[in-house]
């Protein structure tokens, strides 16, 4: 307790210099991750944790708006060649790095096209390891993928035309980092990070908390001419769980949280998702479908000796456990109508070309359930050893319910919960033959769901090892497709055929959150669920 009161009270002379808004008091906005945070270098944005951090101390060349569009951040243009292989951008000649140590005289200086094609090399060097490689894996040229032929102009060349390119670069780990500030920390710049965003890094207390500050050098300007961001600094705690969180926000010492506990919600929502009459005065409600999907995934590698053994290796069993769970009553009593039936495919809801009549997804059919069973061999759940669902313990109750539903039609799950790395790690080695997933979109382009699929991606994306080659056929035709209509029946057709072989079993589609305190303004809805803060105000008493 001592530590957290020390680190409150180290924020007040930090903030002494801040700009100041008309009246005088300063912008703090608040919020906490009870995940915690392991780094500040994009490169290793592999979580969203990480993700609503680095969004706010970096750029990137593109960016996503509210209506899902690909629009200019640090590049004012961009035009495509004939062949469709180049892409050439126009960047911005007024974007500054923030000022670092690492600097001549702790400047920052001017952000050039060379930093790009150094941010991006850096992403695909092995030796930095990054997560995010997979994004450029077999896209882009093998000799010579980022040029800068001079200060303002930087070229990107493919291995073959890839549409969903400008949404991938506007992705986290594309985010444009200094060369010299990179090299002179090594590991540590991921503690010590420097970027062009609308806050820069401040401090970093270990196991309390980070503070970033305004950039008062940053580009971007509102419509009236005013520079962003409108807050003077951004404070991120770690609390310890979601009950903690809540608690604080209630206590008005946070801002906003995301998500509630399981729980809480019932206190605070009804079945319909709407705040209870008891909190309409209190807080701000805010919800917006974003592109993310819920699922459980189920491996596909046949040479793996655990699937040899398992019954998930029949096709009629992966139906029948689809068929079990009913999901329209598992957003109704568990989710409290947050999100969607997951009716259709894997694609969410709110990607351009989702249908509502393609793909057919599964619907809750007990007794199409039974008889896929029995089709299978194990009538009756028969000859049925327990299969094992992993999960993460704050959807341990999610996972008792689909153990529930798949019992009623025979088939007997066990659920094992575990921390996140430790799930991550077991998918990762091929241990996981059942477990509950989540993919929420890098960028808006129904591709970026259909490549988890994939045969030649690894694991990132593909976590179930799913190889068919029909779908790797039409994946590839998909991406030589000029025509957007043509090109999104392809990913319809792509779609149904997985939930015809059923890799994964989509659960819903997803909505974002959050409880905002009354005194937040310009705290907008964001379809990839980023936290958004270049608009934002605290209003004055």
């Amino acid at each position: 307790m001592q530590s957290r009161i020390i680190f409150g009270c180290l924020l007040l002379p930090l903030l002494v210099a801040c700009h100041r808004g008309e009246t005088g008091r300063r912008q703090v906005f608040r919020y906490s991750q009870p995940d915690g945070i392991s780094t500040l270098d994009p490169a290793f944005s592999k979580s969203q944790a990480i993700n609503w951090a680095t969004h706010q101390l970096y750029n990137s060349l593109t960016e996503v708006d509210r209506n899902l569009n690909i629009v200019p951040a640090l590049a004012r243009s961009w035009r495509l060649s004939q062949d469709r292989l180049e892409y050439t951008f126009i960047l911005r000649h007024d974007v500054m790095f923030h000022d670092h140590p690492a600097f001549p005289g702790g400047r920052g200086r001017r952000m050039t096209a060379a930093d790009v094609a150094y941010s991006l090399s850096r992403i695909i060097d092995p030796k930095t390891a990054s997560p995010g490689a997979w994004i450029f894996n077999g896209r882009v040229d093998s000799l010579r993928p980022f040029h800068a032929p001079d200060d303002t102009t930087f070229i990107i060349r493919l291995q073959r035309p890839f549409p969903p390119i400008l949404g991938i670069l506007g992705m986290m780990y594309c985010s444009v980092v200094p060369h010299e500030v990179v090299e002179a920390l090594g590991p540590d710049f991921g503690r010590h990070p420097c970027g062009t965003g609308p806050f820069r890094f401040e401090r970093w207390e270990e196991g309390q908390g980070i503070i970033l500050h305004r950039n008062p050098a940053y580009f971007e300007h509102d419509s009236a001419g005013f520079r962003l961001p409108y807050l003077d600094a951004v404070k991120i705690t770690f609390l310890d769980n979601k009950a903690a969180e809540f608690l604080e926000f209630r206590q008005g010492r946070l801002d906003f949280i995301n998500d509630i506990d399981a729980n809480i919600k019932d206190e605070v929502l009804d079945r319909s998702g709407s705040l209870k009459a008891a909190w309409r005065d209190q807080l701000q409600l805010m919800k917006h479908p974003y592109l993310n999907t819920e699922y459980l995934g189920i491996l596909q590698d046949t040479s793996n000796p655990l699937l040899k053994s398992s019954p998930l290796r029949h096709l009629k069993v992966r139906l029948a456990m689809s068929h079990a769970i009913d999901r329209r009553k598992m957003m109704l009593y568990l989710r409290n109508s947050i999100g969607f039936p997951a009716e259709n495919g894997f694609v969410p809801l709110g990607l351009p070309g989702f249908s509502e009549r393609r793909p057919v997804g599964h619907r809750y059919d007990p007794a199409a359930a039974r008889r896929l069973l029995a089709e299978a061999g194990y009538p009756g759940g028969r000859g049925l050893q327990p299969i094992t669902l992993y999960t993460i313990p704050i959807y341990a109750e999610l996972g008792a319910f689909i153990a529930r539903q798949m019992e009623e039609v025979g088939i007997p799950v066990r659920v094992e919960a575990m921390q996140r790395a430790s799930l991550l790690e077991r998918i990762a080695r091929n241990q996981a033959l059942f477990f509950r997933g989540s993919w929420i979109a890098d960028y808006p382009d129904a591709e970026n769901y259909l490549s988890v699929f994939y045969s030649n991606n690894p694991s990132p994306p593909n976590y179930t090892r799913t190889r068919i080659p029909e779908f790797d056929r039409l994946y590839e035709a998909a991406l030589l497709e000029t025509n957007d209509s043509l090109r999104y029946n392809i990913y319809r057709r792509m779609d149904q055929l997985m939930i015809d072989q059923a890799p994964v079993i989509p659960l819903w589609y997803d909505m974002a959150i959050h409880l905002v305190q009354p005194d937040v303004e310009g705290f907008g809805p964001n379809a990839l669920n980023l936290l958004e803060l270049r608009h934002t105000r605290i209003l004055q008493p």
